[in-house]
């Protein structure tokens, strides 16, 4: 018996060493993901830096302090090194997110989590993610100043990944299975290529041409129009244009579209991806120096988008919100100057028709030629499987996306042109912004940007305040990329790029401030063709009118906007609302304790709110029922948004659009509005019946999450904040200010800050989420600009980093 139960003992213990040691699924070896040795026990740590610490390609020593919130401040003799320690500092809190990301860009992320990630491979090498980065590289690297930097920087986190053993690895990496590879400076412009399709990814021309092949151009022009009557656009309308003398303009060809119609496309980019930014000038502010501060809207990730750092060296010195894998300082400021950024929101991505020759696709026709074609063979490595082939066709204009096998019926052969493809050398523009002293400066530094478009606002201690509507933008013909375009046609070429000069821009308006929100950039007086289908249309608004309300502004006043939680689009929708709904029978029940909730709301989203969960349930049942048959097409559409579905409740309450497409009793937006109430009536009951909170910061949900969705456990959940979509407080469910700034130009610059996250990137750390309570309090944490290397008494430790022998 005692040797039956040693064998037995044997084979399971066997067993389980077999099965710990081997990976099942894509679940990680288990064994090793939980040895006390190497697996993620040895990821729970306090962050606490050396005292000292050789690095290897330094060439002086380098002092780096660190702040109460784990901020480093980089104080190196020369470029080389300030680069090469950042580098190797952003790798050592952030390294796992830095290339998940760049893995993301380049459509390798089936290599890592496997077969289901597939379709988002193959989309993003559609798109050409890794060509754009390519032209970009080999851009950047023709300046041999910034080849170098780049080297630096990536010797700097390869410095780091060589000091690693598998204890040390970052937990996601024990989780999938993987070990980080060498950083290249390729690497670094697929990270900006992420963002560049994160910010200007988007477009809705094959949307717009299935719309107008289903209801019509007039039923488009009056749902889409190019500008509404509320808008208050970024450049100010007093603007005059005529200093840009006289403008060419490309005329239109008779036949501008193609009305070929598609039934799927890619995933977009959050819609809601923008920013706030506004500045005064001195005049207008309380202390006597112009102020500035800046948002950026984008989805609430751990980690944070955002690493912050102070970097210096003797010829500048400069703080502010980085990019984990790009260098420099992208939102911030130094001792002369402060600039931010929001999306410009510009068309910048054209879709053209292409004709093949035949189904080898070696040729397209243009004009009165065959041209030929670059065939990439796209080789998907997908983990515990075998790799998936796909071939993507390059024309002229950029690479075919959707064809028979990818999203198509055979009818689309679809070839994107977008600027994001285009050499470029954007990341100079942010090294040059870090180092720029005066407006000339700024100018300069923004003037080689490409894409995506951004709203570059500007402030300095000279008081100029000014904002560039900047990116390489295409001089186009009335209307041209809001529809698919013929592709054999060359006169529905872009002609050409609106001269760097003739960007729209401001310096030091008459009104004494400057801002932007994602609104329309000009009025309709500005010479070039402006079109995007995604302009903002409320927040703008309500900034504006807060810097008209007053003479003078105060940094409390800043902090106020920031956190500014005034739903102007409910003061626009819901008074029709309820006269619609009060105009059928009498309410009884809860719909009735609905509707007079609704009544007696401030129309203020904050958190403890009744009425704005009432609405936010009431508007979205609303919205979903005057658009339901958009919703049901069997091609592919995008839904007019909120501003012009208010307006035509409001001018239009009988039209078309207001029935029902399940029953022909309900023709009316009044119909509608009851069955919404109706609608959301049930599904606050059952929320309350759930037992949860109808209280705005409970039924909204904020929530931070991880990079990989399905840990829960390394997310936060639930995070007690205000504020909405369309609302200058933009935080929604998942997505919002990823980074608010505000900065004082004075004899000293100061500046707050604070972000929904925390320095490090690993969850074992007390400083993965540290800033998201003060975050969502509406409070921010002063910025610790040091004037130079020597410590300060808010300084909680210090590193010197040495060359290594």
């Amino acid at each position: 018996m005692k040797v039956l139960k040693f064998i037995f003992s044997l084979a399971i213990t066997l067993f389980l060493m077999y099965a710990g040691s081997r990976q099942w699924g894509t679940l990680p070896a288990v064994g090793a993901f939980i040895s006390p040795q190497t697996g993620f026990w040895q990821n729970d740590v306090t962050e606490h830096p050396e005292d000292t610490a050789a690095i290897t390609g330094l060439r002086q020593a380098v002092t780096v302090h660190y702040d109460a919130e784990l901020i480093p401040h980089v104080f190196a003799q020369n470029d080389h090194d300030l680069y090469l320690t950042q580098g190797y500092l952003t790798a050592k809190h952030r390294l796992w997110q830095m290339e998940f990301q760049t893995y993301a860009a380049a459509g390798r992320l089936s290599e890592i989590i496997g077969a289901k990630a597939i379709e988002y491979d193959r989309g993003q090498r559609r798109k050409g993610m890794v060509f754009g980065a390519q032209n970009a590289i080999a851009e950047m690297l023709k300046d041999p100043e910034l080849a170098q930097r780049l080297e630096a920087y990536s010797a700097g986190v390869n410095t780091y990944i060589a000091s690693l053993n598998p204890a040390d690895l970052p937990v996601e990496y024990k989780l999938l299975n993987y070990a980080p590879e060498a950083w290249t400076p390729e690497k670094s412009a697929l990270l900006l290529m992420y963002m560049t399709d994160m910010l200007a990814g988007a477009d809705d021309d094959l949307e717009n041409t299935n719309f107008v092949s289903l209801f019509g151009r007039e039923a488009f022009d009056l749902l889409f129009p190019d500008f509404v009557v509320d808008q208050d656009p970024v450049i100010p309308q007093e603007r005059d244009w005529s200093d840009f003398g006289e403008v060419q303009r490309p005329k239109a060809p008779e036949s501008t579209a193609s009305l070929v119609q598609t039934t799927n496309v890619l995933e977009k980019p959050d819609r809601d991806n923008g920013s706030n930014n506004w500045a005064v000038n001195a005049e207008r502010s309380e202390t006597g120096n112009p102020l500035l501060a800046n948002d950026p809207h984008l989805g609430l990730n751990l980690p944070s988008i955002w690493y912050v750092m102070q970097l210096s060296t003797p010829d500048h010195n400069v703080m502010g919100a980085t990019l984990p894998g790009a260098l420099g300082v992208i939102i911030g400021f130094n001792e002369h100057i402060a600039w931010g950024v929001t999306n410009a929101t510009r068309d910048v991505k054209d879709w053209y028709q292409i004709v093949f020759e035949d189904n080898t696709k070696k040729r397209y026709r243009y004009g009165d030629q065959w041209r030929d074609t670059r065939a990439v063979v796209e080789t998907i490595h997908i983990k515990n499987a075998e790799p998936v082939v796909d071939t993507v066709y390059y024309t002229h204009y950029g690479p075919i996306t959707y064809d028979e096998t990818f999203k198509g019926n055979g009818r689309e052969q679809l070839a994107m042109k977008w600027t994001g493809h285009l050499p470029n050398t954007n990341q100079n523009t942010f090294l040059n912004l870090n180092r720029a002293k005066n407006y000339d400066d700024y100018v300069a530094a923004i003037s080689t940007y490409t894409a995506p478009a951004q709203n570059f606002i500007f402030a300095s201690k000279d008081n100029d305040i000014a904002l560039w509507i900047q990116g390489k933008l295409a001089n186009k013909y009335d209307e041209q990329g809001k529809f698919i375009l013929d592709g054999s046609n060359p006169a529905h070429e872009w002609q050409g790029f609106i001269p760097q000069e003739h960007n729209a821009h401001v310096l030091n308006p008459i009104r004494g401030f400057v801002s932007s929100a994602n609104q329309h950039p000009t009025d309709q007086n500005y010479p070039y063709y402006v079109y995007d289908s995604k302009y903002e249309t409320y927040r703008n608004r309500v900034i504006n009118d807060f810097f008209r309300s007053k003479e003078k502004f105060s940094v409390q006043d800043f902090k106020d906007l920031h956190n500014n939680n005034y739903n102007l689009k409910a003061t626009e929708a819901l008074p029709v609302l309820i006269q619609l709904i009060e105009s059928g029978p009498a309410l009884t029940g809860t719909a009735l304790g609905y509707l007079n909730t609704l009544k007696s709301w401030d129309y203020y989203n904050h958190t403890d709110s009744l009425g704005a969960s009432v609405f936010e349930a009431l508007y979205n049942n609303y919205y979903s029922l005057v658009w339901d048959e958009l919703k049901d097409a069997d091609l592919a559409l995008h839904l007019p948004d909120n501003y012009q579905t208010i307006a035509l409740t409001k001018n239009d309450p009988n039209h078309v659009f207001f029935d029902r497409q399940s029953t022909a009793e309900i023709e009316s937006a009044a119909e509608l509005a009851r069955l919404a109430l109706k609608e959301a009536t049930n599904q606050l009951d059952q929320w309350v019946k759930d037992g949860k909170s109808l209280d705005w910061a409970t039924y909204k949900g904020t929530y931070a999450g991880h990079l990989l969705q399905a840990l829960p456990a390394f997310s936060r959940l639930d995070i007690p904040i205000g504020g909405n979509r369309s609302i200058v407080n933009a935080t929604s469910k998942n997505h919002g200010p990823s980074w608010r700034m505000i900065v004082e130009l004075g004899d000293q610059t100061k500046a707050l800050g604070v972000y929904p996250g925390g320095q490090s990137g690993n969850p074992g750390s007390r400083y993965y989420d540290s800033m998201i309570d003060t975050w969502a309090a509406g409070q921010y944490y002063e910025l610790l600009f040091m004037a130079n290397k020597q410590p300060q008494s808010q300084i909680s430790f210090t590193t010197e980093f040495t060359p290594a022998p």
